[in-house]
């Protein structure tokens, strides 16, 4: 799949994540732009910068899922897959409730995670149609 005119929002609080994930996508032919909060990426949101959101969960100023029910507030379609550190945590469960497209774990492989970034792509096209 071609992600040259696909914009990806990443939005984590540990720079190095951001950094790893930024090169990441960047060398699948994804333009990124980052937030290093979730009232950062409100704002990006609103202003239509991003086609695809990983929101990381845990994060100082506003976690995740509040950034996540802020956003569903005024844009119901944008993907927005949730980053974690742990499988378990209950807030995804919370996130789930809000329309989250999918769960990245930051322990997993990252190429493993592609067909999970591809298939709400390819979901969030065909809403668009």
């Amino acid at each position: 799949m071609d992600g040259t005119s696909i914009r990806v929002l990443v939005v984590d609080d540990e720079a190095d994540f951001r950094n790893l994930m930024t090169f990441w996508l960047e060398s699948k032919g994804y333009k990124v732009i980052t937030a290093a909060d979730g009232k950062s990426a409100i704002e990006l949101v609103k202003q239509k910068k991003a086609d695809i959101v990983f929101m990381d969960l845990r994060m100082p100023i506003m976690d995740g899922v509040d950034a996540l029910k802020n956003i569903r507030t005024f844009d119901a379609n944008t993907p927005i897959i949730i980053t974690s550190s742990y499988i378990a945590d209950p807030k995804i469960q919370e996130a789930r409730s809000h329309g989250m497209s999918g769960v990245f774990y930051k322990g997993a492989d990252f190429d493993a995670s592609l067909p999970l970034l591809e298939a709400v792509l390819r979901t969030h096209r065909n809403l668009k149609k």
